[in-house]
């Protein structure tokens, strides 16, 4: 259905910076109008949202779906229904899959996948290096033809600084965008946490906030260099943001997001070696967390995602130090939000900034917005909704959840894409 009208919606609009009773009426798979008041007559089929909130689909940068190579943990379809269940509708894939998506043929591949499978929009990032060796940069040209919209090497940090800075020149010239993982790998290698004194008790590898810092410091530099745009997948450190917040002001083309995760949890979640918790970055201080937050508030920190990583139950039930990194979180990534929400620390046009309008913006896309002619991707969601999070529910393959068991607030009633209605929570 196309054509609708919802009625009596709090419309989220993060543009405007508004939370406003209202309706908003689709045609054709874009947003034809919307006001307050009564609502147009004979415009379609009449939806009554009862006071529940309709925002800008979710638009989220570096979720992995593991195709090819290890389909057993994440499909297109799982990874689809996953997002759609979360008013994700717009996924933007990493290429961190065996093998990479590093050539036009591994791209034409997971878009093929992608379209036949997921119920919702899947844009593909491309690795920037051969391989995400850091050694030869990939065809920059070749893939952006072939659909890439972003170009990163995801956690593998090119550490050959010439290597780097040539591959920032390229993607400047075909006008590509490059995503980082801000790190000092030498310091950074094998760590399993933040230093401190809690990984100190728990006897854990530890690595210092400061090699963030030093990692973004470099990718500075050589954005003053190359002029290439940017964007530095996850801030998760206090010391960090001066280093951002000084590039911005001198006019760099750099954006940053976070993570869920670090939004939300902190290095004492880890508590006894519970591996579903281990994520890359490792969970910081709760000082850090807060500093993350204002930083999200003021608009220095542009985006927040999912990091979205499936790994199975062999990859998590190890040693911490030996299990792998990572988390799902497309079906989490809200009502995780939601509790910044409801603890008064960010307001709803705010998250919705940060979730939907700031990565459409950096990708070039239409959507994350409730402006009239903008593709009708939209979810209609309750934050007030309480429940209790099973993992064995999620919709994804792997189910490596930290919320596994934790009271959370606020459930998806139902998203649209191009006006479609993808999903209906029974």
């Amino acid at each position: 259905m196309s054509n609708l009208i919802f009625t009596n919606a709090r419309l989220i609009d993060p543009e405007a910076s508004t939370d406003r009773i209202g309706w908003l009426q689709v045609t054709d798979g874009q947003i034809a109008a919307r006001g307050e008041g009564d609502a147009p007559k004979g415009g379609g089929p009449v939806l009554d949202c009862g006071g529940q909130c309709l925002a800008p689909g979710i638009v989220d940068i570096g979720v992995k779906v593991c195709e090819p190579g290890e389909r057993h943990k994440e499909s297109y379809k799982s990874a689809g229904l996953a997002a759609a269940a979360g008013g994700v509708t717009t996924i933007v894939t990493r290429p961190d899959t065996l093998p990479a998506v590093d050539t036009p043929e591994t791209l034409e591949f997971a878009t093929r996948r992608a379209q036949a499978d997921a119920p919702v929009n899947v844009l593909p990032m491309a690795a920037l290096t051969k391989g995400r060796a850091g050694r030869e940069m990939t065809e920059i040209g070749f893939l952006q033809d072939a659909g890439a919209v972003a170009f990163t090497d995801c956690d593998h940090i090119i550490t050959n600084t010439k290597v780097f800075s040539r591959a920032l020149t390229y993607a400047k010239s075909c006008g590509a965008l490059v995503i980082a993982h801000p790190q000092e790998p030498g310091l950074s290698q094998g760590a399993a946490a933040t230093s401190g004194k809690f990984a100190a008790l728990r006897g854990l590898p530890a690595v210092s906030p400061m090699a963030e810092r030093m990692g973004l410091d470099r990718d500075i530099a050589l954005l003053e260099m190359t002029g290439a745009a940017y964007h530095a997948d996850q801030i998760t450190t206090a010391r960090a943001l001066p280093a951002l917040e000084r590039a911005k002001r001198n006019g760099l083309d750099i954006t940053a997001g976070t993570s869920i995760h670090h939004l939300t949890l902190n290095e004492l979640d880890v508590a006894d070696y519970r591996t579903f918790f281990k994520v890359k970055p490792p969970l910081r201080s709760e000082d850090d967390r807060q500093a993350v937050i204002e930083a999200v508030r003021t608009g220095l920190i542009d985006t927040i995602s999912s990091m979205h990583t499936p790994q199975d139950e062999e990859s998590k039930r190890l040693p911490f130090e030996e299990a792998a990194s990572g988390a799902v979180a497309l079906e989490t990534l809200l009502p995780a939000a939601l509790r910044l929400y409801h603890a008064g620390q960010l307001d709803l046009p705010v998250l919705f900034r940060a979730m939907a309008l700031n990565p459409a913006k950096r990708l070039g896309l239409e959507g994350g917005r409730l402006a009239e002619a903008a593709p009708a991707d939209l979810i209609l969601f309750d934050p007030d909704v309480p429940f209790v999070l099973d993992r064995f529910t999620l919709a994804s393959k792997s189910q490596n959840t930290p919320f596994d068991g934790q009271r959370m607030q606020g459930k998806v009633t139902a998203t649209y894409v191009a006006g479609k209605e993808v999903y209906r929570r029974s």
